[in-house]
């Protein structure tokens, strides 16, 4: 009578990987869930969550997430759909593109960064609604 969606097993728990300091990964993370990263990765990490790199962890390589925090060190290219958080104890270098953007005060900020509109609410001075390529 009613179609009850089975959640999984990873749902009951909750969605959160975790990767421990002094953990080294070298490739590519692909994972659905949050993920919080205190150890190393060399590679590319892709998440349609959010990503945590605590104050030990070091990412070198590029990162495409919903929303991200981050008190360790990134180089690389982060595309961030929604918020990124950049910590105090933060190194960011590289190149940001991202929806909205918080820098806390004491972080080390040495990256280009394009903020990302969002193109329902985006008009031009004449009222008119403004294109999807006129906002890249």
């Amino acid at each position: 009578m009613f179609d009850k969606k089975t959640k999984s097993y990873t749902d009951l728990l909750g969605k959160t990987n975790r990767i421990v300091e002094g953990t080294l990964i070298k490739g590519d993370i692909i994972s659905q869930a949050d993920f919080r990263l205190d150890g190393e990765l060399t590679g590319n990490f892709q998440t349609i969550g959010k990503i945590v790199i605590g104050p030990a962890g070091i990412v070198t390589g590029d990162i495409i997430c919903k929303n991200a925090d981050i008190e360790g060190k990134f180089n690389g290219k982060i595309q961030v759909a929604e918020i990124l958080n950049v910590k105090h104890k933060a190194s960011i270098y590289g190149e940001v593109v991202c929806g909205k953007l918080s820098v806390e005060p004491g972080a080390d900020f040495s990256a280009s960064c394009k903020m990302k509109t969002n193109s329902k609410n985006t008009t031009t001075s004449d009222g008119q609604p403004r294109s999807e390529e006129a906002n890249q």
